[in-house]
C-alpha cells in the first residue's frame, strides 16, 4: 500500500488526455485563470469603498472643525 510512482501518474495523465482532449483541458485552464483574476479584482474593489469611507469621514471631521472655528470667530 505504498504511494503512486511517477509511472502511475503518467498513465493517469495519458488517460485524462484521451478522455477529455487537450482542447477541453486548455479551455478549462483558461476559465479557471479568468475566475481567479475576477476574484482578485473583486477583492480589491471591496477594499476600496472602505478606504474611501475612511477618507470621507476624515474630510468631514476637518470640515466640521473648520466650521466650528468660523462660528467661534477664530
Amino acid at each position: 500500500m505504498g504511494g503512486f510512482s511517477i509511472w502511475h501518474w503518467l498513465i493517469v495523465l495519458v488517460i485524462v488526455l484521451l478522455v477529455f482532449g487537450t482542447k477541453r483541458l486548455t479551455s478549462g485552464a483558461k476559465d479557471l485563470g479568468n475566475a481567479v483574476k475576477e476574484f482578485k479584482k473583486g477583492m480589491r474593489d471591496d477594499e476600496r469603498p472602505a478606504q474611501l469611507n475612511d477618507q470621507s469621514r476624515s474630510e468631514d471631521a476637518k470640515r466640521e472643525s473648520q466650521t466650528e472655528r468660523e462660528r467661534d470667530g477664530h
